[in-house]
């Protein structure tokens, strides 16, 4: 492609609300543009490197056996109600009517949609297993898109859905998809990990995220350099060292003034002491339920752990978790927010298990301005229970061997879920056995982010001068940047080995552009196409050319005979 005729407008300086590189990349490298908050065209440089991810993807699933399909954006408001999520999803499924009234959605998933297609035309276990999958635009309106293309509303997404008789069949599914998710972070050159997850809007008994590393990402996960165990914090399963000392013998309890103090750093910080002798007691609301969960000052509290606790092992209702408003803490505990405290609360309370050996500790005295220290549950407070309810973080010990857990951010691209007969029991999704007993289907499903994927790949190759595209989805292969266009040598060559190249079989663009050399450099490394030929009038005298890979700083001088094929090594390796 001639650069010349190529709709490709760069630009100098970043884009006002980009916070990210990939965002701020993607936009001055001519790739994306903004339509409206969220959503974004795809100009032609981006689209010819979504097509490439795209294909790997297809390649893969092909690989695994699972079969394309494609499935309607619009989806009837019926399906939803038969699974239960029309009131459950939330204000991100955006609903609509159409001219004659009947309620609609624009799809954010596919789960009834598939459901509802399999059940009617599969009626028993010899035509199991199935696995479809689709290539599709997605929409979810989300409160707050950031981040470009890793948190937009609209988005394109690869989702496939396996069907299984037994639990046998439907974990092989599951790790099937398992592996095939690993080749295509793998050929996309990915530093990724595999995490265990909570299973969120879409619902299931277990689930993995396919985390990018990448300091900018959303996601908090730990990971275990011994055992290999990885999760996110919300999800990762935390042991407690070893306690092997004796308690501090309990202490008076007393009352002091803390005026203003508010946060465990204002706390410890007026009372001197290390905010790990510091409780922190939050009100959340479970359902129609408050309950109060203590956890150190210096930890984190984690929604997920405490509904799934409250969940399994108590008889609170927790459907929905959320933490409780300034009013709400007021009410229950007579308090500003900033002084709650277990002492006396009229609500249950539970606490994090790293509390269990703790003595002596401040917590809010349920009055404005004033904590209680030297504080002891069992003296003077109850615990309803004690459990993990706090998120991990690094150095944490590993709840599977022990060893002390590494901290990373990532970038959430891909997600696997084991969704069980969640789904087909809702909607009736039944076929008969080999014994003739109706049954519902098993079911799995498997999203994979295409247009994060993009952003993930900026996120993780660029330098200063902007993107270094791996060679599987650059958007072209080889650039051939002819740097001076009045000197007649110097444009025979460029279309000398623009053509060459081209009847090669490399995807090649020639900046035939009347630009000065600074321009054609500058561009060449924001664009970031993985293998630069320049050609100069000083360098021909010798008859060479300069060839470069994004990924590195040395020049090679190659002879204009040699170029092509040496070009073409460079390629096919990768």
């Amino acid at each position: 492609m001639r650069l010349s005729k190529m709709f490709m407008p760069t630009r100098k300086e970043d884009p006002a609300d980009a916070e990210v590189v990939s965002h701020k990349l993607l936009v001055r490298g001519g790739y994306i543009r903004m339509l409206t908050r969220g959503i974004y065209d795809f100009l032609p440089l981006g689209w010819r490197s979504v097509r490439k991810i795209e294909q790997i993807i297809r390649e893969e699933m092909d690989r695994a056996g699972a079969q394309e399909v494609h499935l309607p954006a619009v989806q009837p408001a019926e399906l939803w109600k038969e699974s239960g999520r029309w009131d459950e999803y939330g204000p991100e499924l955006l609903r609509f009517k159409d001219r004659k009234g009947s309620d609609f959605c624009l799809g954010p998933t596919h789960e009834e949609v598939i459901t509802d297609l399999i059940r009617g035309d599969i009626a028993s276990y010899k035509d199991l297993p199935v696995n479809l999958y689709q290539i599709q635009t997605k929409f979810r309106d989300e409160p707050r898109p950031r981040f470009g293309l890793m948190r937009g509303r609209e988005f394109i997404m690869k989702d496939a859905y396996s069907f299984d008789i037994d639990e046998e069949g439907a974990n092989k599914s599951y790790e099937e998809m398992f592996e095939t998710y690993k080749r295509i972070c793998e050929r996309l050159g990915f530093d990724y990990a595999a995490v265990e997850a909570d299973t969120g809007n879409i619902g299931g008994s277990k689930s993995h995220e396919f985390q990018v590393l990448a300091d900018t990402g959303e996601d908090e996960i730990v990971s275990c350099p011994e055992c290999g165990y990885a999760a996110n914090v919300e999800k990762a399963e935390i042991r407690l060292p070893e306690y092997d000392g004796e308690k501090f013998p309990p202490q008076d309890l007393e009352l002091v003034e803390t005026p203003g103090k508010k946060t465990i750093d204002e706390v410890s910080g007026f009372l001197n002491i290390a905010p790990m002798r510091c409780l922190k007691t939050l009100i959340f609301n479970c359902d129609d339920t408050a309950v109060a969960v203590l956890v150190r000052g210096d930890h984190d509290a984690n929604e997920i752990k405490i509904r799934g606790f409250l969940k399994e092992h108590t008889d609170i209702s927790c459907e929905e978790i959320n933490l409780a408003s300034d009013a709400q803490v007021t009410e229950i505990t007579g308090a500003p927010v900033g002084f709650a405290g277990p002492i006396d609360l009229d609500i249950p309370v539970f606490a994090d298990l790293a509390v269990e050996e703790m003595t002596n500790y401040t917590v809010g005295a349920n009055d404005a301005d004033k904590h209680y220290v030297n504080v002891n549950h069992g003296r003077d407070f109850e615990v309803e229970a004690f459990a993990d309810l706090r998120r991990a973080q690094n150095a944490d010990l590993c709840g599977r061997c022990g060893a002390p857990f590494e901290g990373h951010r990532g970038i959430e691209i891909g997600h696997v879920f084991y969704l069980g007969t969640k789904y087909s029991e809702a909607m009736d999704a039944k076929i008969q056995d080999e014994n003739g007993q109706m049954k519902p289907m098993i079911m799995g499903c498997y999203g994979i982010g295409v247009t994060r994927i993009l952003a993930a790949v900026v996120e993780q190759n660029h330098d200063d001068n902007g993107i270094i595209w791996p060679m599987a989805i650059a958007p072209y292969q080889v650039t051939v940047l002819p740097l001076q266009m009045r000197n007649d040598e110097v444009v025979e060559t460029g279309e000398k080995l623009y053509e060459e190249l081209r009847a090669a079989g490399i995807e090649v663009t020639l900046d035939d552009r009347d630009a000065g050399v600074g321009q054609k450099f500058k561009d060449a490394d924001l664009v970031g196409i993985p293998v630069r030929i320049a050609i100069g009038s000083r360098g021909l005298k010798d008859g060479n050319v300069e060839i470069k890979l994004r990924s590195e700083s040395d020049i090679q001088d190659i002879s204009v005979d040699e170029a092509v094929e040496y070009v073409k090594g460079l390629v096919q390796k990768g």
